[in-house]
């Protein structure tokens, strides 16, 4: 009998679904034959940490300060930053990786 894998509900932050809406805004206007597809991307990856959160690497920007609490996983170019507590994963940014991170980070998740 195969053991079942624990499953982890995703919720994703007023923030997030914010920055999604945003990059999708632009996608459209610039690309507006495939923000549909890029929208559904991104939904798709939102969801993976369902299953395996901790899968997702540490953020470079924050581990270099010791702070291991988030975790991301990218569809790239953009980057989905999480956080694990008990059986809830958190989305809480969606960010594009060409902008300064570092600053984002800062002002969002270090106050």
């Amino acid at each position: 009998m195969a053991e079942e894998i624990k499953r982890y509900n995703v919720n994703i932050t007023a923030t997030a679904k914010k920055d999604l809406r945003e990059i999708i805004s632009y996608i459209s206007r610039n690309n507006p034959q495939n923000f549909l597809e890029i929208l559904e991307r991104i939904e798709a990856r939102i969801k993976t940490p369902d299953h395996f959160p901790n899968r997702g690497s540490y953020v470079p920007e924050l581990l270099i300060k010791n702070i291991k609490e988030y975790r991301q996983i990218t569809e790239s170019p953009w980057r989905i930053i999480y956080r694990v507590d008990k059986d809830i994963v958190t989305v809480l940014l969606i960010i594009d990786s060409r902008r300064n991170i570092q600053d984002i980070l800062t002002q969002r998740l270090i106050k």
